[in-house]
């Protein structure tokens, strides 16, 4: 006795998903799913060159999560932001050092997110000025996340403006010879 067997394929709806309106407003691509149920909670890995269009972004990775489902569209919330390991592993090299920094923050709006930077110095130094280094990043990360929502800090370190600052705050204790996110979680 032969059985029908269906094309589980042809029962498949394709749902357009869009980034977060901070990251952009265009459609970044296509995810396919039986119903709006399947697609609820999706995480979404693109790079962030493809929903900015900057070259500068091509080493960062984004996860977005589907949050909302309209008709054949599927919102997004960003979930997280990351270099690529490659990006990273390239940066430090021989007589440099390197400084990672966590932090767990709140934005002005009491959303919590967790930051991970990389300092890198042009020279190899000592722990006390690593020590020196971290404790002051520490303290303008806390108040730069306490004065800026969390869309703010994000466009901030996109741009480069965030970097720039809290690297003229150390460079009197030791040069940096690049200051990159590492890592952030909503």
């Amino acid at each position: 006795m032969a059985t029908k067997v269906s094309d589980k394929w042809k029962n498949k709806v394709w749902f357009n998903v869009y980034p977060p309106k901070m990251l952009g407003e265009s459609a970044i691509g296509e995810i396919p799913a039986n119903d709006e149920k399947g697609v609820m909670g999706r995480l979404i890995k693109v790079s962030m060159s493809w929903i900015t269009h900057r070259p500068e972004h091509s080493f960062m990775l984004v996860g977005l999560r589907v949050k909302q489902v309209n008709g054949n569209s599927a919102n997004t919330e960003l979930d997280y932001i990351e270099q690529t390991y490659s990006y990273i592993h390239s940066l430090v090299k021989r007589h440099s050092s390197a400084i990672y920094t966590v932090n767990k923050l709140k934005d002005k709006d009491g959303r919590s997110f967790v930051l991970k930077l990389l300092a890198v110095t042009a020279d190899k130094i000592r722990t006390p000025k690593k020590t020196a280094i971290r404790k002051e990043l520490d303290s303008y990360i806390n108040e730069f996340s306490a004065s800026h929502t969390a869309d703010e800090f994000l466009n901030a370190i996109l741009s480069n403006a965030f970097q720039g600052e809290a690297v003229r705050r150390v460079t009197n204790i030791a040069h940096l010879s690049k200051l990159e996110l590492k890592k952030i979680e909503m």
